[in-house]
């Protein structure tokens, strides 16, 4: 598994520099999009963040850790402090401190980390190749691939929350609504309609979000299985995978529809988590006594969490 994962990843970096579309290859497994979607932290400011093939924590005294992939230093987070919230992307990581500047660790082939000179940034997002950072006046800054348009978010406002997918990006209003830019080959940004939301998070080719009311609507690939979604309820925090999606429910245990084959979905056992994070293939939680647990490819080691506690005041 592992080096056919490693030859697709060279395979894609190579469609990537050409500007070639994954479009139609439906026998190939893309490389998932991380997506951390409930970016706001847990008690003591901790949570965690799954990206392709690495995991990131913040601990509750502003530092943080990681385990996985490193081939391009995505992993280089042991020097970082002062951090509020952590995102993980396809090959790079990206933390935002206490006083609304960003940092990074990692890939930067596209811009993805280009950074410098962002403020007042209080949440961000790291996709495959982009990064997008929301400010507190409600605007929308990104950096990093766009020939889908996914970093095309100049004039977005009234935004409190972001999540950035494979190739694309989604915005959830103040109003409840939300919109999205990017890639919609398969409807992951058929968002218009959408009401009452209070978390949205992007996945491959599939988008989700959180009602008010603890349901959750989800639009865009099915192909797995990971927009059944609809009998869900009471859930408080959802986050998008590759090919699955992970709802973690007001009573700390937790659900999740979609691709099986790599164990992803093996969350009903869990309980006390108080957030989740989806990755490539693989399903990261954060439990209320500051140790993490996670399910999935372990290939690069991105699930060797279990010697974490994350609580540390």
């Amino acid at each position: 598994m592992k080096k056919t994962k490693i030859a697709f990843i060279l395979l894609l970096g190579v469609m990537l520099i050409a500007g070639v579309s994954c479009e139609g290859e439906t026998e190939l497994i893309p490389t998932p999009t991380p997506t951390q979607e409930n970016h706001t932290t847990v008690d003591g400011g901790a949570m965690v963040a799954a990206g392709y093939d690495h995991t990131v924590g913040l601990k509750s005294d502003g530092t943080v850790v990681a385990v996985g992939m490193n081939h391009i230093g995505q992993c280089d987070v042991s020097g970082w402090s002062d951090i509020q919230q952590v995102s993980a992307g396809g090959v790079h990581t990206v933390g935002l401190k206490s006083d609304g500047i960003v940092v990074v660790a990692g890939d930067n082939e596209f811009g993805q980390s280009n950074i410098t000179g962002w403020s007042g940034i209080q949440q961000i997002s790291a996709g495959l190749a982009h990064t997008v950072g929301l400010k507190s006046d409600g605007t929308v800054m990104a950096v990093g691939r766009n020939t889908e348009g996914q970093c095309d978010v100049s004039g977005w406002g009234g935004i409190q929350q972001v999540s950035a997918g494979l190739a694309h990006t989604v915005g959830l209003k103040s109003d409840g609504t939300v919109v999205a830019v990017g890639r919609n080959n398969e409807g992951q940004c058929n968002v218009n309609g959408w009401s009452d939301i209070q978390q949205v998070s992007a996945g491959i080719h599939h988008t989700v979000g959180l009602k008010s009311d603890g349901t959750v609507v989800a639009v865009g690939r099915n192909s797995e299985g990971q927009c059944d979604v609809s009998g869900w309820s009471s859930i408080q925090q959802v986050s998008a995978g590759a090919f699955h999606t992970v709802g973690l429910k007001s009573d700390g245990t937790v659900v999740a529809v979609g691709r099986k084959i790599e164990e992803q979905c093996d969350v009903s056992s869990w309980s006390d988590i108080q957030q989740v994070s989806a990755g490539g293939y693989r399903t990261v939680g954060f439990k209320s006594d500051g140790t993490v647990v996670a399910v999935g490819s372990n290939d690069d080691g991105q699930c060797d969490v279990s010697g974490w506690n994350l609580q540390t005041l």
